[in-house]
């Protein structure tokens, strides 16, 4: 008899339990992909944030809204010399007063801290002032050629990066 009280409530509290977490992970993101000549794709994925919202602090990892961007590549890139493979990367803009820093880190898995070590690709990114500032974050690809270059708008900075496809 407790038996089948037993299965009766976890069919009933599965559900439920399901739902929360489910719930719980969902982040609203954003997405900016490029397209490559060859029909590959590259795209990157960021919760959008505002300047009101968020600060930033040079020298440090930065997650908007708490998580870091994902990057997906369907074509191995190259990134300052590095390369990356196929696959999913978390990527960290770390800001820095004249120049920002773009870190690409194998490390994927939901809620891990930042580890250097697990850097798979590192750049400077060409940083600059904008006159007019974004009221968000905003994040896109310029494409020309078998390059991608990662744009980054947030208030006034202006960052730039780079990958390239083999």
């Amino acid at each position: 008899m407790f038996r089948r009280y037993f299965v009766a409530g976890l069919m009933v509290f599965t559900p439920l339990l399901l739902t929360s977490v489910c719930a719980a992970q969902a982040e609203p993101s954003s997405m900016a992909s490029c397209n490559l000549d060859d029909g590959r794709q590259v795209y990157i994925r960021y919760n959008p944030v505002t300047p009101k919202s968020e600060k930033i602090s040079n020298g440090k990892p930065w997650t908007p809204g708490g998580a870091p961007m994902t990057l997906f590549t369907e074509a191995p890139l190259t990134l300052g010399g590095s390369a990356i493979p196929v696959g999913a990367y978390t990527v960290y803009p770390i800001p820095a007063r004249d120049k920002w820093t773009l870190a690409v880190n194998k490390n994927v898995a939901a809620g891990a801290a930042y580890d250097e070590k697990q850097d798979v690709a590192r750049t400077s990114m060409e940083t600059d002032s904008v006159s007019q500032p974004a009221d968000a974050l905003e994040v896109a690809f310029a494409h020309v050629g078998s390059r991608c270059t990662l744009r980054i708008y947030f208030g006034k900075t202006a960052t730039f990066a780079d990958f390239t496809a083999k």
